[in-house]
């Protein structure tokens, strides 16, 4: 049974008015989007889908496609304060989170300040995060895992709602440098942008050498994000759905039963237990946006692909055959039964 109680948001105001609140504001936001960004409306619900669900987004794609476009205009849109990090080969991991440093004040005495890096923002934009090295790479773990940084033994709390979203071109460009695995499964969606067909290409030209401009307006704030986010979580889910997660999730290890032959073949370690979580919380997401107060299966196959094809790892006859993460995951989508 649908729980009354269990879905008030942070408001006092009824459950229905919460849901139906929660899917006007995302219709929203993606409006305003659509005002700078031409198509791409599976490409921005999976970004809204990992903002609500309270994780960080790994986008993939060929230069010149609007990835760093995109987030600067959501940042906008969702009033958040936003930062720019551009990665590449020099940068260091205190050029991110910051670092102490030795002050004189008005009286010639010394003293230990903190300045704060580029981390310190709600929305950050890790610009081509796969040109630095994986030791700069890796300064943005803690931050996306905890959303808090340690400097010289002190914790610093990032203000929420903190999201990261980091672009990265394809790993056969020149000058790229491969996501260690620990860094890509804090990723809750990985993201595939793919090139405009011709109709928008032709938009885009239109846009973006006229003389007009149609800038977004601010749609909310923080601070409804974040119980956007809390209102999220609450809606339930069956039992029986987890275990189909979980049975999901299970087939994607080689050692496991329920393996595909392609699993066994190509993959050397399978999804790890974030993808199930990201799965679960991006399903229960969607089915608020559908207008839903519980998960179907459908949700859960919709969310699959984004929430596990970083975190399955291929053995070297796999990355020798070119074999497509996404191929082997529809594969144990259709191996594994549903119950109920």
């Amino acid at each position: 049974m649908y729980d009354t109680k269990s879905m008030r948001a942070s408001k006092d105001i009824s459950p229905a008015t919460s849901v139906d609140e929660f899917r006007q504001t995302v219709q929203n936001i993606e409006q305003e989007i659509g005002k700078v960004i031409v198509g791409q409306q599976d490409l921005v619900r999976q970004l809204l889908l990992t903002l609500l669900g309270g994780g960080n987004a790994l986008l993939e794609g060929a230069p010149g496609l609007g990835k760093t476009m995109l987030v600067h205009t959501l940042s906008q849109v969702i009033d958040c304060t936003f930062s720019r990090i551009q990665f590449t080969p020099d940068l260091m991991p205190a050029d991110i989170v910051g670092s102490t440093i030795i002050t004189v004040d008005e009286n010639n005495q010394r003293y230990f300040r903190f300045e704060s890096g580029p981390i310190f923002a709600q929305l950050v934009l890790a610009d081509e995060i796969n040109r630095a090295t994986p030791k700069t790479q890796s300064a943005l773990l803690e931050a996306m895992q905890e959303h808090k940084v340690t400097v010289a033994k002190t914790s610093y709390v990032l203000e929420p709602p903190f999201f990261v979203l980091a672009t990265q071109n394809p790993l056969e460009m020149e000058g790229t440098y491969p996501l260690p695995e620990a860094q890509l499964d804090r990723f809750f969606f990985h993201i595939q942008v793919r090139f405009p067909n011709e109709f928008e290409l032709v938009e885009i030209a239109l846009r973006t050498t006229g003389a007009e401009e149609n800038p977004p307006t601010i749609v909310t704030d923080g601070a409804q994000i974040v119980a956007m986010q809390r209102l999220a979580r609450q809606v339930p889910i069956a039992r029986q759905l987890i275990l189909y997660a979980v049975h999901l999730l299970e087939a994607t290890h080689p050692q496991h039963p329920s393996a595909t032959e392609k699993v066994r073949r190509f993959v050397r370690y399978g999804a790890s237990p974030r993808g199930l979580q990201a799965m679960i919380i991006a399903a229960k997401v969607l089915a608020l946006l559908d207008g839903r107060l519980s998960v179907d299966y459908p949700d859960l196959h919709t969310v699959m692909l984004p929430a596990l094809r970083h975190r399955l790892i291929l053995n070297f006859e796999g990355q020798a055959e070119g074999i497509s993460p996404d191929d082997i995951l529809r594969g144990v989508m259709q191996s594994v039964p549903r119950k109920g």
